[in-house]
């Protein structure tokens, strides 16, 4: 009897879990950011959100739901700002949660998650674009007579909690990165027609895929992640430059393809979200060729220039799946400036003087691919304009770096595993 009796009591507590709801996680706060064009909305949450967001007309509003889900004892709706009026709330289904965003007008909404740290927490941000507002058309006089700057994203690898590689004298990479990062961006801000921006001006963490995603919303030219690499061994030594592997393009296009919040952003300048699946993957092949092209390009100059200022690990550019260089519409690199666990290399990097040349060899590879290469409506356009017509020879080479992709993801198995 007393073996039933335990039976029962374990059966009934069973049953009172299995009847519980397994929420995946809870949404812990809110909070809005009003900036230039549009409205933020982000959501901290415990676990990756599976959500589906749909408007509503008359009155306007914009609903979102997160299945698996439940509300933090900390959450508060936030106080109305700009075309929000207010934020409800409720049960979605049996285990959900249904957020309801009143609206003073209809918008036009972006929406993507973001990876926060390496807790398992999330981001759900949702941006609020008014549907009526038309930009001001300017004249071909007035574009011309205000050409706009070219902008460098500039990425400082690492950060906060993740020290990155060490060198045998104790020197974190996210240190140095940050120290040439800073030296880069004031040589840039100096430099007529183009303008810095950090993704990070501090030692702090951010996620990998906030650090280009930072780098599209500043709608940057070029995105120049810096970091120190690293080897089992202390004798490797030399910088190096990388680009997205086609492998890693791939993987990434099937993402953007996939993911509704992807296909609602924007792929170099064009809408995905109403385009069938074919064309928006057409579009963003496109788009992806686009940018490998010019990321090649900046990669090979950028190179070329580190090389005359010291050794450099490999003579080509190379490739690899690295997180920060995913973007579909802003040309990527990624400096190694030097091996940090190679004792001579990481006092060379602890030199403000060294770090100085670094910086100023980046540049010069930089501020030559868009000599070379200038974008509409720039000033470097402008000044191409004016330059009077030059006969180059051009001899047709293939490209070094071409045919190693393979050999390059090989030798990331041999460099000291961190986060890129």
């Amino acid at each position: 009897m007393r073996g039933v009796a335990a039976w029962i009591r374990c059966f009934v507590a069973c049953a009172a879990v299995l009847a519980a709801p397994a929420w995946a996680g809870e949404i812990r706060s809110v909070r809005t950011t009003q900036n230039d064009g549009y409205l933020r909305i982000s959501f901290d949450l415990s676990a990756r959100p599976d959500y589906k967001l749909f408007e509503i007309a008359n009155p306007d509003r914009l609903v979102i739901d997160v299945d698996d889900s439940a509300l933090g004892g900390g959450f508060a709706p936030p106080a109305a700002a700009g075309v929000l009026k207010g934020v409800r709330t409720g049960r979605h289904g049996k285990d959900g949660v249904r957020v309801v965003l009143d609206l003073a007008a209809a918008v036009q909404p972006k929406s993507f998650v973001q990876p926060r740290g390496r807790g398992g927490d999330y981001r759900l941000i949702v941006d609020l674009y008014s549907k009526n507002r038309v930009a001001p058309v300017k004249s071909m006089a007035a574009l011309a007579a205000k050409p706009r700057d070219v902008v460098i994203a500039i990425d400082a690898g690492h950060g906060g909690v993740d020290p990155g590689a060490t060198g045998a004298g104790g020197t974190h990479e996210k240190d140095i990165t940050l120290a040439v990062a800073r030296d880069l961006a004031k040589l840039i801000d100096k430099q007529s027609g183009m303008h810095a921006v950090l993704t990070r001006d501090s030692d702090s963490f951010i996620p990998l895929q906030e650090r280009y995603q930072k780098a599209r919303e500043a709608k940057a030219d070029l995105f120049v992640s810096i970091h120190a690499d690293a080897y089992a061994s202390g004798d490797a030594r030399g910088s190096s430059v990388w680009v997205l592997s086609p492998r890693g393009a791939t993987g990434e296009a099937a993402r953007w393809l996939a993911d509704r919040e992807n296909r609602a952003d924007l792929v170099g300048g064009v809408k995905l979200e109403d385009k069938d699946n074919t064309l928006a993957a057409v579009l963003l092949d496109l788009s992806q060729g686009a940018t490998a092209e010019a990321s090649a390009a900046v990669a090979r100059r950028v190179l070329q220039a580190l090389a005359k200022i010291g050794p450099t690990h490999r003579g080509y550019v190379e490739k690899a799946n690295f997180v920060v260089l995913r973007s579909p519409d802003v040309p990527s690199i990624l400096v190694e400036t030097a091996f940090i666990t190679n004792p001579v290399e990481e006092k060379r990097l602890k030199s403000p003087a060294q770090r100085q040349k670094l910086a100023d060899a980046i540049l010069g590879g930089v501020r030559d691919y868009f000599e070379a290469t200038p974008p509409p409506g720039t000033l470097f356009a402008a000044n191409a304009r004016r330059d009077k017509p030059r006969s180059v020879a051009r001899r047709v080479t293939k490209d070094a770096d071409t045919d190693s992709a393979d050999l390059a993801d090989d030798a990331i198995a041999a460099r000291v595993p961190k986060s890129r």
